[in-house]
Formats: structure tokens, sequence, C-alpha cells
């Protein structure tokens, strides 16, 4: 039996998409291709409440899929919370406007603006408005 690259990468795209979705119908648009290569379609993300009013985030790889940098989707709606930063972070801010506050100073980013976030900073996330933005983490598992 004659079994083209094509059909083996067909198969394997197809296994990966079902074990990211545990076998069931994706949360967002997510291709992964047999490369390892990630697409996320930043707009399908639905963010699930976290630690306090105001605050949503949604990881959107897995450990499996990406073990040494995290990323996900954060949501923070005319709020603020502290935080202290036990890996590096950027966040690209989507929409809204982010602060990040830290020794009475604020570091401000709009749509497009990117803000980067050492290992061991005690900041407070804050928002004037709406904010949406992903954050990329180094190392992987953040928690």
């Amino acid at each position: 039996m004659n079994v083209s690259e094509a059909l083996i990468r067909e198969i394997v795209t197809k296994v990966l998409e079902e074990s990211a979705g545990k076998g069931s119908k994706p949360e967002f648009e997510k291709h992964i291709d047999p490369s390892g290569i990630i697409g996320i379609k930043t707009s399908t993300v639905k963010c699930e409440p976290f630690q306090q009013d105001g605050v949503k985030l949604k990881d959107v790889v897995t450990l499996e899929e990406a073990p040494r940098m995290g990323c996900g989707i954060m949501e923070l709606d005319h709020t603020s919370f502290e935080w202290t930063l036990t890996y590096d972070e950027y966040d690209l801010v989507l929409d809204g406007t982010l602060e990040i506050e830290i020794d009475g100073r604020v570091v401000s980013g709009g749509p497009g603006d990117i803000i980067y976030i050492p290992k061991g900073s005690h900041i407070h996330f804050q928002t004037p408005n709406r904010t949406r933005y992903a954050y990329f983490v180094y190392p992987a598992d953040w928690q």
C-alpha cells in the first residue's frame, strides 16, 4: 500500500486538531499545522471569569502545543487588579487602554501597542475602559 505524504499530513493535522479540542468543537478558531505552527483567530476567543469581577481571560495554547511559551487573551472592564509576575510577559493591546502601574508610575498602551513586564514585577493591571489584549508569557506554565 502506497501512502502519500499529503494523506499523512491530513491525518496528523486532524488528530492534532481533535486532541486540541479534546474531540469536541473548539471554543475558538485555531489551526494547528503539522509543523507545529499555530494560527488563532483572536476575535473568536471568548474569555472566562478570572479571580474578580471585570477580569476575564482564556489561554489559547496548551502546554502540549507550546511547552515553552504561553499565550492567551485577557479582558479588563473598568477595573484594576494587583499581580506579581513569576514569568516574563508581553501584552499586545487589541482594544481599549491597558495601564500597568508600578511603583506609583503608569505605563499605558492603546490598540497596537506592546508592553513588556519583566519577571518579578509587582504591578496593578488597570483600565479606564473595556480593554482586550493578547498576553505572551515565558515560561508557558505561568500559573
